[in-house]
């Protein structure tokens, strides 16, 4: 895998848990409302990418949000030292359908209707949403890449799967731009039209190789046994861009979390290659 230079400055394999599928879902997007001023620290308390609401004191603004300080499975992790374990094959059948983007405050978000999924092994997860996060939450040797895609799944007993695809700087990214042209300015905001179609599968890298633990959402409330899926090859986007979701968004990355016991599973083991 081609890493970029750059270090972060700040910022598993157990049984899943069954989680309520498209509440958690949304709020993997980051997509909370602000709390009222009667209640700031409720259920849908504020919280933010900087300063007092930030990262580090998510498990202290709301008794919901405790998992972001106590949980033991959370996420992003550093991608290093992958177990050597072969996993099954990730086929995905994504579909071409009209456009809704959202800048929910937090991120831009593209919200799927029902009729894609991703299967790995017995598996089968329907399509939710994908959303963007710059720099990458989750790190390669402790290295991030300029952006990274989430994409949010849900499987029939409501427990989700995150395929995530780094993005690195270079040239245009087609997909990409289909999704920014109309990207909303504001936080709030949303473009919906059937006139403008796009599809998941442009954004996906050719080489289907991952990596696989056991995690979290990377927002509040932090849930956890999310099955996630990283792949090895990144996509590229151009410094345009990145700058330009950067201008609209800010940086929106939770800093890595431990790995502890959990296992990070490799699956390109036995193709003659090796991991990292």
């Amino acid at each position: 895998m081609s890493l970029l230079p750059r270090k972060l400055v700040s910022v598993a394999f157990v049984s899943s848990v069954i989680l309520a599928g498209p509440a958690l879902a949304a709020q993997e997007s980051g997509g909370h409302a602000t709390a009222s001023s009667s209640n700031p620290s409720g259920p849908n308390a504020h919280w933010s990418y900087s300063g007092s609401q930030g990262p580090a004191n998510w498990g202290e603004l709301s008794t919901a949000y405790e998992l972001c300080k106590t949980g033991k499975q959370q996420s992003p992790v550093d991608i290093s030292h992958p177990q050597q374990a072969g996993l099954a094959v990730i086929k995905t059948d994504y579909r071409a359908v009209p456009l809704h983007v959202v800048n929910n405050g937090h991120t831009i978000q593209v919200n799927y209707p029902d009729g894609s999924t991703m299967s790995v092994g017995n598996s089968k997860y329907q399509l939710l949403q994908l959303h963007f996060h710059s720099p990458s939450e989750n790190t390669a040797k402790g290295s991030a890449y300029p952006m990274e895609i989430h994409y949010v799944h849900k499987d029939e007993d409501g427990r989700l799967g995150v395929l995530a695809v780094f993005m690195k700087e270079g040239n245009k990214n087609v997909g990409l731009q289909e999704i920014w042209a109309y990207m909303p300015k504001s936080g709030g905001s949303e473009f919906k039209s059937n006139d403008v179609v796009i599809n998941g599968h442009d954004l996906l890298p050719q080489n289907r190789d991952y990596f696989r633990f056991v995690g979290s959402l990377t927002t509040p409330p932090c849930s956890e046994g999310v099955q996630w899926h990283v792949m090895r090859e990144p996509v590229e986007a151009s410094r345009s861009q990145i700058d330009a979701f950067l201008k609209v968004i800010g940086e929106n990355a939770r800093p890595v979390q431990p790995i502890g016991n959990r296992l990070l599973i490799d699956s390109a083991y036995g193709k003659g290659g090796s991991s990292h």
